[in-house]
């Protein structure tokens, strides 16, 4: 794909943007959990890694070597179990309160996939 690379980076910098957004709501604690908050549950900040995986892949998108780009597909497959990973978390009952979905935690899904497809397809000019 032409321009899979410049995409790959517009989404990794959305799916930085999205951890800041508020991913779930549980109303019986009055607690908003978003990637860098998670404040009064025991999850820490669980979109620390999936910043820390889009800086590596935006970096590895800029490469033009092969490496890179087989790199960043192990790197965007990592992230994409990590979104999936926070997903089983932060929107799992306990003890009887279940969260409310909001969609930042749907966007974080769709967008890691979408950074994982673009690392997929890399253009790349191989010396013939």
């Amino acid at each position: 794909m032409k321009y899979s690379q410049q995409i790959g980076i517009v989404l990794a910098i959305a799916l930085i943007a999205v951890c800041y957004m508020p991913w779930t709501f549980i109303p019986g604690r009055d607690i908003t959990i978003s990637g860098v908050s998670a404040v009064g549950t025991g999850y820490g900040r669980p979109g620390m890694l999936n910043i820390i995986l889009c800086i590596c892949a935006i970096f590895f998108f800029l490469v033009p070597k092969v490496w890179a780009k087989r790199t960043n597909v192990f790197i965007a497959a990592v992230n994409v179990a990590w979104s999936i990973r926070n997903y089983l978390i932060v929107t799992a009952c306990y003890a009887g309160d279940c969260p409310e979905k909001k969609p930042g935690i749907f966007l974080l899904l769709f967008l890691a996939v979408g950074v994982q497809f673009m690392a997929l397809f890399p253009k790349v000019n191989l010396p013939e």
